[in-house]
């Protein structure tokens, strides 16, 4: 799933040089379908996609008809029409296909007079009168001729159709990519990548539907006409009266599409904000976990999943009484035609019943199924090409400022006067305002000032990814950019730093060496030609950093502008980076270095101090020492390496994005080793743990009986399922026994009409009140019947719909809670993509696909069977051919299952790729469009269309072929049986035959299309397979077991452990190895080590993340035997990267509801953020951002601070939590610590030594094991220690310093 353009897979397509018959015929296919029954099909053995429906010409072609509609419309200040765009691009193509769908449905027309013909013949029988038996084989040979024609237009109708509708789909997917490439930050306001990605997932799928019935809009009317004419000419009046049944019929089902559609936009709603809730639940699952928040996720997830049901209920009621009045409709329309002829004193003959019955079959298809589908489709198509369009209209990123060229060595390359720049403008506070710099061609301008203060905003106002609004910005040269938040892709680490430019040997290795990657390359197996997992799951935060960097670096570029590239890395590598890359490698560019590490001012050219988006000062080290300003206090105490690992966020990507998977910070050996390649340094190396991305399984062959069973039994008890089973053979019987009857009545008629003209002369008053008499009796069990039928009917759908949809629900709540109770190690192998795709499509189908294709094949299926068992009780013979008809089918079916199986398992497992490539584009938004690297990404996402193109194109290509075939077949059994009635015409009667005959031309769709549904519930059971796969995910261990601990456990705070190893997967090496430590009651602990020694690690364990090996004590308590909810609450944690969710600041500090008001505001308080949120609009109601990304990323930390003072634990575990905060905050944030959790243990993992060497103690980790542990000025004494080697690494001003506080800090525990 690589960002590179790879070739599209798939062989040669045969479909380019197919003869004219093979086309027709499908026979180019059917060496796939071979291979299939073979071998499993993998994506290389799709045929490549054809030029003509390669992604790349089909969007540009529809992107030309779109601009030129938007200039057009601009011109004539119209609102531009999307759908005027598609019908001028695809109208001409789609209108051909129209030709095949009249003569279609000519012929349908056609066949029941042929039929009439056919049983007159049987009527006025002299069965030896050859002139008539010559005539009724020629009919019998029409009927033959009339159902392979039928076969085959349908074929070419539904092949042209399909492939337009992929046509307009894989086009519209392109646009809308390539809009998403170009959203300004105001449009990324407006909209969410969960939206972008609903935009590709489903709305475009409405047009690979729409396509397929579009034409019945005019072809149902006009053969409604004709058939009308053709029922006045048989029946005479009483045709209106069915007709009128029929024409009742229409109202209510175009209101039920209606009713449909406004579901629809009701429940796509409530499916977006699941999808949101999902996502952010699976991007933040680590924190989530340490929380113990799972029951606050699992009641919001619930609740938003039960209003979702709610209505998709509705809608399912909605299409089970449309369904069964499909069924329904026909018997009334029959007993409405025929009560009305026979009051009006007409008598019944056989073939007037079969003609009428069967002329109202095929106006029944168009007019109340086809017509009314084309109607909600279209319903349905509007407003998605409406959600389309307004995201096509969302304002784009105008690149005003096209790098002008850099002429001279000593020009200003950047030019900035009087500058304001808002991100929204509604809300109040500009975020740049009236700022001025220049910058020199070669200069370094480091960019400093406190969280929020509008650093970050300033590059984006260089990139153009910021609006001003007023005062000028010039820019003169190419620039590159690392963002804050560092974005790889999947792919190799090379691929991630060259992003599309040629391998210049020399210039990588040097590259490789300013950015400290030598080292970190050497542990990876393969290089740099390692994998990346998805978001960047097998690099620390610290690579992920570096890799940011080299990419950055890579870039010829005049200007390079760097966003805290610093704070990621530990001290040494920091100062490597800056001196040999910043101060290095780009020592005569212009740079714009963002950071908070003050002790690289002296170097700077130029230093801006910003605050609240103003300029505070800004001149040359000395200027500003002069200046008086404070920055020399703030430079004493942050002398030393200002770093800890980050994972700030840069506001406008914030979507589809998971935190947490870093495993730890920074980078690898000393800084000596950095320079000197065979140093001393590598029989240590530190056990990185690099995490492969596990393949998508896709299950093989059948889905199994289980699966079956644990959907049909989700919903419903066997009791009920019983009764479903009745209720169907019940609505079957009154099915059949209601035409039974009718032909029964025409026989009695038919006898008593030759038997009264024997007994005219004998009184004609006797018969007519017989007549009266036969008459009521007969109708009254005709109307019986058809009640029975149509009330059964309906209540079979309803009851299977409403079991369906109940067991979709229990399924996804058991699939919801399985996710959120498996270890993280799961999160750490499946890409979220994978994940959320369970969560988004395959739900989608179990919720709406399912139940409807599920309930219309046993509706059929049934049906069938009905059929079948007519046919032999009328000509025993029949059973003969319908023997090996039958056994051809079911081979054939099990030959196209296997190939379509998995044509269909890689059409999904292609589909993946299209939405992770998007949601990470638009992750590294910013510093795509700075790198330029537009195209690039567009090419990449036109293959990964191409390839789903492959899969889908085969896809319906194989169903094409099995109908084709089965229709033949059912031709063939439709010739026999017609040729058969004639044959055998001694001792049949008239009505037999017809029954027989309307009963076997019925077959010919409906087997088709059951044998067609049954594959396509199988192939719909695959999504219930994976939904019920993740339901089985292995569990962690109970969150609350037998064994409560004490309510107020811990009272201490004592931490032991006792001989504990930790593995991050079973057969993985350990990260922790026999670990023995106590920590006493209220002892504050700093652990340090090199990344990847196991600090991350360390914490893990103990918040059984994974479960340790050996055991550990919190004051005398094993935590293995106690639940994780007991053990996960009595802790709090500051995680490295914070994480906030898209709901109210309340409920983001207290999802348990558990404290007042006052609480929540002295917490805010203390961690200084009080005044922010009173600023809020809605206070502690306001509801954040996706992600939270509405406050800066320090103040993300302080709100994450404010949640551990509200949970007045005795441990408090710090994670590296000061990353890209500047030192005000950072101090605030120590101060904090120390007041308010003075009575509590607290360990924290830090790079920085300065925030930990007032500790109590110190633990240096390395390699998953304990170097030393002791009070920082023990371990100071100790001339070979780790923690010694360390501080003297700092260099000799800040070393002096350390020794100092530690010193003082052994003075004031004397003291004590």
């Amino acid at each position: 799933m690589t960002m590179e353009v790879t070739s599209t897979g798939g062989s040669h397509n045969p479909l380019a040089t197919a003869s004219f018959f093979s086309r027709v015929f499908l026979c180019w296919l059917t060496p796939l379908l071979q291979l299939g029954q073979k071998r499993r099909l993998e994506e290389n053995d799709m045929y490549s996609i054809l030029q003509e429906d390669q992604s790349e010409a089909l969007g540009e072609e529809l992107q030309r008809f779109w601009d030129r509609e938007v200039r057009h419309a601009t011109k004539e200040l119209l609102e531009p029409k999307l759908t005027r765009v598609l019908i001028k691009c695809y109208g001409r193509s789609y209108a051909m296909a129209g030709i095949f769908v009249f003569f279609l449905e000519t012929i349908k027309v056609i066949q029941p007079l042929l039929l009439g013909k056919i049983i007159i013949f049987f009527e006025n029988g002299d069965p030896d009168d050859q002139r008539s038996l010559g005539m009724a084989y020629v009919y019998a040979a029409a009927m033959s001729i009339s159902t392979f024609g039928l076969t085959i237009l349908q074929h070419l109708y539904y092949y042209h159709v399909l492939r337009t509708g992929m046509r307009i789909r894989v086009a519209m997917c392109h646009m809308i990519y390539r809009k998403a490439l170009r959203l300004s930050a105001e449009s990324m306001g407006q909209t969410t990548t969960g939206q972008i990605v609903n935009l590709l997932s489903n709305d475009v799928n409405r047009f690979d539907e729409i396509t397929l019935n579009l034409h019945y809009l005019w072809v149902g009317p006009l053969q409604a006409a004709v058939i009308i004419v053709f029922l006045w000419y048989e029946i005479g009046a009483s045709c209106l009266g069915g007709v009128a049944a029929i024409a009742l019929m229409m109202p209510i089902q175009t209101w039920f599409g209606k009713l449909f559609g406004i579901f629809r936009s009701k429940t796509a709603v409530l499916t977006d904000n699941r999808i949101r809730i999902m996502n952010e639940v699976v991007s933040g699952i680590r924190i989530i976990k340490m929380y113990a928040w799972e029951k606050p996720f699992s009641a919001l997830v619930t609740e938003v999943r039960r209003k979702e049901i709610h209505q998709i209920l509705k809608s399912s009621y909605l299409r089970g009484l449309n369904m069964a009045s499909f069924f329904a409709s026909s018997k009334i329309t029959v007993f409405v035609t025929f009560t009305v002829y026979a009051l009006l004193g007409n008598t019944i003959t056989a073939s007037s019943v079969f003609v009428t019955a069967s002329l109202y079959g095929t106006i029944k298809l168009t007019v109340t199924l086809f017509f009314p589908l084309a109607i909600e489709k279209l319903s349905e198509t509007v407003v998605s090409i409406r959600r389309i369009k307004n995201f096509l209209l969302l304002e784009e990123l105008e690149r005003k400022n096209l790098a002008l060229p850099l002429e001279g060595k000593m020009e200003n390359a950047i030019e900035i006067e009087a500058l304001t720049c808002y991100w929204d403008k509604s809300l109040d506070a500009p975020s740049l305002h009236n700022v001025s710099i220049t910058a020199k061609s070669h200069q370094l301008l480091t960019v400093i000032g406190p969280v929020g203060a509008g650093k970050s905003s300033l590059l984006s106002a260089i990139l153009g990814e910021l609006p001003h609004d007023t005062g000028t910005l010039k820019v003169r040269g190419q620039i590159s950019y690392a963002a804050q938040q560092p974005w790889v892709f999947p792919g190799t680490i090379r691929s991630n730093i060259l992003f599309g430019k040629q391998l210049n040997p020399k210039k990588y290795e040097r590259i490789l060496r300013a950015c400290a990657l030598k080292k970190d390359l050497q542990l990876f197996p393969d290089g740099d030609l390692t994998l990346i997992g998805d978001r960047g799951a097998t690099l620390s935060g610290g690579q992920k950093a570096r890799v940011n960097l080299a990419r950055a670096v890579y870039e010829d570029a005049d200007i390079y502008l760097l966003d805290d590239p610093l704070s990621a890395v530990d001290a040494e590598v920091g100062k490597h980076l800056f001196e040999q890359c910043i101060c290095g490698l780009l020592k005569n560019k212009c740079r714009i270095l963002v950071t908070h590490q003050l002790q690289h001012l002296r170097t700077a050219d130029q230093i801006l101090v910003l605050k609240e988006g103003h300029i505070m000062v800004q001149g040359t080290y000395s200027e500003l020492q002069s200046s008086g300003l404070d920055i020399v206090s703030l430079l004493r105490s942050d002398e030393e390496a200002h770093s800890v690992g980050s994972c700030s966020v840069d506001p406008e990507k914030l979507s589809l994005r998971s935190q947490w998977t870093i495993r730890s910070q920074g980078s690898h050996c000393s800084s000596s080793s950095l320079l000197l390649p065979d140093s001393s340094c590598t029989d240590q190396l530190p056990v990185e743990v690099a995490q492969t991305i596990t393949e998508e399984t896709r299950a093989e062959g059948n889905v199994s009986g289980h699966v079956y069973l644990k959907y049909f039994t989700a919903g419903c008890n066997t009791l009920v399922l019983m009764v479903i089973i009745l209720l169907s053979i019940i609505a079957e019987v009154a099915y059949i026994l209601q035409d039974w009857w009718l032909v029964y009545w025409a026989g009695e008629e038919f006898s008593n009409s030759t038997a009264t003209a024997v007994s005219v002369d004998s009184g004609m008053n006797v018969t007519s009140s017989v007549r009266k008499f036969d008459l009521t009796f007969y109708l009254s069990i005709y109307s019986g019947l058809t009640a029975a039928a149509v009330v059964f009917g309906f209540a079979r759908s309803l009851v299977i719909f409403h079991g369906l949809v109940r067991s979709a629900q229990t399924l996804h709540n058991s699939m919801f809670s399985a996710v959120l109770h498996t270890p993280v190690s799961f999160f750490d192998v499946n890409p979220i993509g994978r994940i959320l795709n369970r969560f988004s499509k395959d739900v989608s189908q179990m919720d709406s696909m399912l139940p409807i294709t599920f309930v219309d094949f046993y509706q059929l299926f049934l049906q069938n069977a009905g059929v079948i068992a007519v046919a032999a009780s009328v000509i025993p013979l029949i059973l003969i051919p319908v023997v090996p008809l039958l056994l051809v089918f079911l081979y054939l079916r099990s030959f196209y299952l296997r190939t379509s199986r998995d044509v269909k398992r890689l059409e999904s497992t292609t589909r993946s790729p299209v939405f992770s490539h998007l949601s990470l584009s638009l992750q590294g938004l910013s510093t795509i469009r700075a790198l330029k690297a537009e195209e690039r990404l567009k090419k990449a996402f036109d293959a990964h269309q191409d390839l789903h193109s492959e899969a889908w194109f085969l896809f319906l290509m194989t169903s094409r072929w099995f109908a084709l075939r089965l229709d033949s077949i059912c031709s063939i059994f439709i010739t026999l049986t017609a040729f058969g009635c004639v044959l055998l015409r001694h001792g049949l009667e008239a009505g037999e035959v017809g029954l027989v005959l309307t009963y076997a031309v019925t077959l010919i769709g409906n087997f088709q299309w059951t044998v067609r549904q049954s594959a396509e519930v199988e192939n719909m059971m695959t999504s219930v397979e994976r939904v019920v796969e993740y339901t089985e995910l292995k569990s962690e261990a109970p969150l609350e077991t037998q064994q409560r601990p004490p309510s107020d456990w811990p009272s201490q705070g004592m931490i032991t452990f006792d001989r504990v190893n930790f593995f991050y997967s079973k057969d993985g090496p350990p990260v922790l190895k026999d670990i023995n430590a106590t920590f006493q009651a209220k002892e504050k602990v700093g652990i340090v080590g090199r990344t990847g020694a196991g600090k991350s690690s360390l914490v893990s364990a103990l918040f059984r993340l994974a479960e340790p090996q050996g055991k550990i004590y919190i004051d005398g308590v094993v935590t293995s035997e106690i639940g994780l909810h007991d053990l996960r609450q009595k802790m709090s944690i500051i995680p490295q990267d914070p994480v906030l969710f898209t709901d109210s600041v309340r409920k983001n500090l207290d999802p348990f509801n558990q404290h007042t008001d006052e609480d929540l505001w002295k917490a805010l308080e203390e961690v200084q953020m009080k005044s922010v949120v009173e600023e809020l609009p809605g206070k502690l109601e306001t509801i954040l951002a996706e992600s939270g990304s509405n406050f800066s990323v320090g103040q993300r930390q302080l709100l994450c601070l404010a949640r551990a003072v509200l949970r007045k634990n005795r441990i408090l575990i710090i994670d590296e939590a000061t990353a890209n905060v500047d030192p005000r905050t950072d101090e605030l944030i120590q101060k904090t610590i120390r007041e308010k959790f003075r009575d509590c243990t607290v360990l924290t993992i830090a790079h920085r030594l300065n925030t930990i060497i007032d500790s109590d103690r110190i633990l240096v980790l390395d390699s998953g094991t304990i170097q030393e542990l002791d009070s920082p000025f023990a371990l100071l004494q100790n001339k070979e220690g780790a923690l010694y080697k360390m501080v003297q690494e700092m260099g000799q001003a800040e070393a002096a310093a350390l020794l100092e506080s530690a010193g003082r800090q052994k003075l004031n525990c004397d003291v004590e």
